[in-house]
């Protein structure tokens, strides 16, 4: 098994078909096929499905891309440190829950190389397929909160997934409104004050459970309910409906202007460990870091203590 082999794996996977693998790769169809065939038959196992409509994974070839990913991923951050990399561009993903922050971390990190000289990524999603994208190399860190809540089981799934969590910051439940909302001028408010409003929520998919929840309190029963896809339609429906999100309260006004306000839930203080969030990032346990994601997360710690360095900041 040849390192070139694994690499071709791994582009088949992620365009699901040998000829578009092929042309990305500047090899011929035959000769990808013959790689493949000839790396199935060195493992004795099927990685792909093949038929007219491409290819898909197998059982086993998803089990052999997870370690795959790992290896190609490790040999590229070897070659990152030590190897003349000449025209090879740097690469780097972060899957997160919608959280501003993460988007101004990203920027911040992204000034400080030649725009010819790297292929970035990132991901506001799922909080599943986060833990997902972090467990199979997709992106190599990912960003989500822990609470009293949700903590056994999320630490359960990061552990069954060789994964580990680094708190970032310490905050608590807070409401997250347009400025002419009712209640944007109150200095805190209840959580029944907030019902006669649209509670507004992250749509998590077919596998959505309350554990996965990106807002606190997310096994409240809510009167009125709508779930989003995105930061920009949930500002919409803030603005339009009046409605709210609980939110860890940290606002980034340079991306999403001054619009907005986070107001303190009432009662929610430090000792309340039901309304207590703790955001940080998960990697690979064991997994040596590229010089891209140490940035990024000293760009993301660098933003959050100057949050918390301001008179204004909510955190």
């Amino acid at each position: 098994m040849t390192l070139q082999q694994i690499y071709y794996a791994i582009k088949i996977s992620e365009t699901g078909s040998m000829n578009k693998a092929a042309e990305i790769l500047y090899v011929t169809q035959p000769s990808l096929s013959g790689a493949m065939h000839d790396l199935e038959s060195e493992l004795g196992i099927t990685i792909f499905h093949r038929s007219g409509r491409g290819v898909t994974l197998t059982n086993d070839g998803v089990e052999f891309l997870t370690y795959a990913r790992q290896v190609y991923f490790q040999y590229e951050t070897l070659l990152d440190k030590y190897g003349a990399s000449g025209k090879r561009k740097k690469k780097f993903g972060v899957s997160a829950q919608h959280y501003s922050f993460i988007v101004k971390s990203f920027v911040e990190m992204v000034k400080q190389f030649d725009a010819e000289e790297y292929e970035f990524a990132i991901r506001e999603t799922k909080t599943k397929e986060v833990i997902e994208d972090v467990s199979t190399l997709k992106s190599e860190i990912g960003i989500l909160y822990l609470s009293s809540f949700n903590r056994a089981v999320i630490s359960k799934l990061l552990k069954a997934n060789g994964l580990e969590f680094h708190k970032l910051i310490d905050c608590s439940a807070y409401a997250y409104l347009w400025k002419g909302h009712p209640l944007a001028n109150e200095s805190s408010v209840k959580i029944e004050q907030l019902y006669e409003y649209p509670c507004l929520s992250f749509e998590q998919g077919e596998s959505s459970s309350f554990y996965f929840a990106e807002e606190i309190f997310s096994a409240n029963e809510y009167p009125r309910t709508i779930k989003a896809n995105d930061r920009a339609t949930m500002l919409n429906l803030m603005v339009g409906l009046n409605g709210y999100t609980l939110c860890s309260g940290i606002i980034c006004e340079e991306l999403n202007g001054s619009d907005y306000i986070a107001v303190p839930l009432d009662g929610m203080d430090d000792s309340t460990e039901s309304g207590h969030m703790q955001i940080g990032y998960i990697v690979k346990k064991n997994q040596i870091l590229s010089s891209m994601a140490n940035l990024y997360i000293e760009e993301t710690k660098k933003y959050l203590q100057s949050l918390m360095k301001s008179n204004d900041a909510p955190v």
